[in-house]
């Protein structure tokens, strides 16, 4: 059964998608869920090159999952659920996008700082409060030390959020803008005008490679190019338009 709490547009080469629950936008299993099936049909669009997370609220985020579903009978649902998301959202061959303004605590956080840019207002505050309430985060507990390095620590056992500027400084905000819808507009308008073949294949060379060391990172992302990359049209495309002082034809293949 669907709340409606996901609104689901296609626009500007882009899959927007809108938290619109008030009055905090807090990520119940039913909210969770239907998030996970906006998601699914990424991978088969070809056309759709940017994936965007925002909210339909001023000022708020979100203030991330029920707390309701971490109590214990109910947490291991929540869970599954949960992290599902953060895997398929790992696996898309789209960029992604944060666009943030307000508020953004626990497993909206999370959500949000998984993204490859994350966008935010001044006025934006990023906080994982669950220590608080007795538990921890599980994907901030393994993605931000990967990001954010001694910072994460700060974050998930204090459980006192920084502002956008300090979320910044830390690595864990893209920028901090001024005008958050013309700034998202033009970061997706800029990745749409990419090749989706490459684009999607140098966000998995940039994803595995904070896995390891560095010699094993730069031996994975060296086989995505020979064996991947290399064969796509549109890097052969890509060489041939420079050589001839042309703009690119992409073909997304």
């Amino acid at each position: 059964m669907k709340s409606g709490a996901i609104a689901v547009e296609e626009r500007g080469g882009g899959l927007w998608l809108t938290l619109q629950r008030p009055p905090l936008n807090v990520l119940d299993l039913t909210a969770i869920r239907e998030l996970h099936d906006a998601l699914r049909l990424l991978p088969s669009r070809r056309d759709l090159k940017v994936l965007v997370l925002r909210s339909a609220l001023d000022g708020t985020f979100s203030a991330g999952v029920d707390v309701r579903d971490h109590e214990r009978e109910r947490a291991g649902p929540m869970l599954d659920a949960f992290h599902r998301v953060f895997l398929f959202l790992e696996s898309l061959p789209q960029a992604t996008v944060a666009s943030v303004d307000g508020r953004c605590l626990g497993g909206a956080c999370e959500l949000a700082l998984f993204c490859d840019f994350v966008l935010a207002t001044p006025l934006s505050a990023f906080g994982q409060p669950e220590i608080d309430l007795g538990c921890f985060p599980p994907v901030a507990a393994v993605w931000l030390p990967r990001v954010a390095g001694r910072a994460a620590y700060e974050l998930v056992l204090s459980g006192v959020p920084v502002a956008a500027a300090e979320a910044a400084r830390m690595g864990l905000v893209t920028r901090v803008v001024g005008d958050l819808a013309a700034e998202t507009e033009a970061l997706v308008a800029r990745l749409a005008g990419k090749s989706g073949s490459v684009l999607a294949l140098a966000r998995k060379a940039l994803r595995q490679g904070v896995h390891g060391t560095f010699a094993e990172g730069l031996a994975r992302a060296e086989e995505v190019y020979r064996k991947e990359l290399l064969s796509t049209q549109d890097a052969e495309e890509g060489v041939r338009a420079f050589l001839e002082k042309r703009k690119p034809r992409w073909t997304d293949r």
